[in-house]
């Protein structure tokens, strides 16, 4: 269990990144959601240990990081893939993530080959293992980084938006994998693609400006939008304001035979063809942050 209490931090004399954040993250995969610069990088680096917070405290794993033991011991159960990986681009992955398993302590060579072998085969690397890492596609670059953010049997991996920039078929190869993992150790997956956590989430949280805004499961989420959804299909401008002064947010937009229909989150019926719909995870998102500044 990771427990975060009234954490925040603040870089220079007066830019909030982090503002008095409270959460409790359990066993399994947990959502991190929010908008870019919503403060999901900075808390994720500070649970990494490599950002020190400005006040608060955080406990994982039973550690407490406000100390330097707590910090080494957190360090030695964590695996951590950032937003951007850092690699030697003219070795290949078997070789990088040798000397990587050096640097984590695996000192033996048959232990150390062995992990590494079953690693690459995890992430369905194997057919290029001894290929140079810069002629890697995007979606191999993160497969790679999962594989070594598991070196040395992690009970805690945090990755930071790994399925920006990738193909439908990555990304769904990528989540898939990050589930199974989740059924061994604690992931926690940071990311402003709502549908990443709906795949393979059971805990969630939404940040905006610094603070979580929302903690709870996808299906609460979804929850608390329902009667706040509709549909309406127009000839293909956009729907007019009922008179209750909240035409509500479009939340989509699909082309029809008879028109173009467009999907809406919002207090109120936007005008009297609206037929009211069963609320998605996007849906509850759009009216969890509804009226909140876009970052």
């Amino acid at each position: 269990m990771i427990e975060i209490t009234g954490l925040s931090k603040t870089y220079g004399r007066s830019i909030p990144a982090l503002q008095n954040v409270d959460l409790c993250i359990e066993t399994g995969m947990f959502g991190l959601l929010g908008p870019n610069g919503a403060g999901k990088t900075t808390l994720m680096r500070i649970m990494a240990g490599l950002v020190k917070p400005s006040g608060g405290r955080i406990v994982v794993l039973g550690h407490d990081m406000a100390s330097y033991a707590g910090q080494q011991a957190t360090k030695a159960l964590l695996g951590y893939l950032p937003q951007e990986l850092g690699f030697y681009p003219n070795l290949s992955a078997r070789e990088f993530l040798d000397y990587l398993a050096i640097l984590k302590g695996v000192a033996d060579p048959k232990i150390r080959r062995t992990q590494i072998d079953t690693l690459i085969e995890m992430v369905r690397l194997t057919d290029a293992a001894d290929r140079r890492l810069k002629t890697y596609s995007g979606g191999m670059k993160r497969r790679f980084g999962i594989a070594s953010a598991l070196l040395g049997s992690p009970q805690l991996l945090i990755v930071d938006e790994p399925t920006v920039g990738l193909d439908p078929e990555e990304r769904i190869r990528l989540r898939n994998l990050l589930a199974d993992l989740a059924r061994r150790c604690t992931v926690i997956l940071s990311t402003h693609i709502i549908e990443d956590i709906g795949a393979s989430c059971t805990q969630l949280a939404v940040m905006a400006k610094g603070r979580v805004t929302y903690q709870g499961t996808p299906a609460e989420m979804i929850a608390q939008a329902r009667g706040h959804v509709w549909t309406v299909t127009t000839a293909g401008e956009a729907p007019l304001d009922s008179g209750s002064g909240d035409v509500g947010s479009i939340v989509s937009m699909r082309q029809m035979s008879d028109g173009v229909q467009y999907r809406m989150v919002g207090e109120h019926l936007p005008n009297a063809t609206a037929q009211a719909v069963e609320p998605s995870l996007e849906d509850g998102y759009m009216w969890l942050t509804r009226g909140t500044e876009k970052v």
